[in-house]
């Protein structure tokens, strides 16, 4: 499969354009999702595509909404995406890499679970002893496990803007009180359970971030992506250590290369160099094969 940048599906209306994902309309109650092989890093779209990250992501956060249906139930339809296509070109930008799935309406937040002390949450921790505004014991090092995992959600931003922390009464604000307090705990249970199947396959998920829509009759819904590399924070088991921060398996690789280039951190972002490339599309494979059990074809 060619990398894809961006979808070009002109039988039907493209109603988004995300940082990574491309969606259609298909009728009153469905839309196509194409998960493209275009990477954001610091909230900049990058023009080097990933090969095969869409068709990754999506196969990843199938098996976890597959995993965790038990729990909410998602926004997976079942419908092959081939079927609304007629032309192959069209075609040929779907396979893996997308999904049909239920119109359903966004929240406004981010519900972000974190279970280990690391990246904002370990340099608020430094400066205050709290992480997103909650208090934490003591003494805690950088990847410390947390007493308890803990639910911070942030405000979702525009393409190029910055997601906002907000607390949980800011939170309720937005959703009302029951619904935020419904979020938090759903949340927390789904990352909870990743985790543990997670630790299985050799992989900690120090943190991660959910989004959630609802129908008409106010049933909450697991949407967009779950659990994957570029949703979460996944550190190979066999190399943490607390008191440093692990190598991931997600887009730190070319985090770290870019911080090294000099880059100032706005639009346009550089091209990546075809050996940084490589390796990342090589750690969304290992990613996907460690928690699968299988290798990715």
């Amino acid at each position: 499969m060619q990398p894809l940048l961006k979808s070009h599906i002109p039988s039907l209306k493209l109603i988004n354009q995300g940082k990574v994902r491309d969606l259609y309309d298909v009728d009153e109650h469905t839309m196509l999702l194409v998960a493209t092989d275009r990477l954001s890093a610091f909230d900049v779209v990058l023009p080097t595509p990933i090969q095969d990250k869409g068709a990754i992501l999506t196969q990843i956060a199938n098996f976890w909404f597959q995993k965790l249906g038990h729990i909410v139930p998602n926004h997976l339809t079942g419908i092959a995406p081939e079927s609304l296509v007629r032309d192959e070109a069209e075609k040929a930008q779907l396979g893996k890499r997308a999904i049909v799935v239920k119109k359903l309406k966004p929240l406004p937040i981010e519900a972000i679970v974190r279970g280990y002390l690391a990246g904002s949450g370990w340099k608020e921790y430094r400066s205050s002893g709290t992480v997103c505004g909650i208090r934490l014991p003591s003494g805690l090092q950088e990847a410390s496990p947390l007493p308890e995992p803990i639910f911070t959600p942030s405000s979702k931003a525009e393409v190029g803007d910055h997601d906002i922390n907000i607390t949980l009464d800011q939170a309720a604000r937005l959703l009302g009180k029951d619904l935020a307090e419904k979020v938090a705990r759903v949340s927390i249970q789904l990352y909870r359970t990743a985790a543990e199947y997670a630790l299985t396959r050799g992989i900690i998920i120090a943190d991660t971030k959910f989004e959630f829509g609802l129908d008409e009759a106010g049933q909450l819904y697991l949407i967009d992506e779950v659990l994957t590399p570029d949703s979460s924070r996944f550190w190979p088991a066999n190399q943490y250590v607390v008191g440093r921060n692990p190598p991931s398996y997600d887009k730190q690789y070319v985090r770290d290369w870019l911080e090294a280039s000099g880059w100032n951190k706005t639009p346009p972002g550089p091209e990546l160099p075809v050996e940084v490339a490589e390796k990342t599309s090589e750690k969304y494979r290992e990613a996907y094969q460690k928690l699968t059990g299988t290798a990715f074809s």
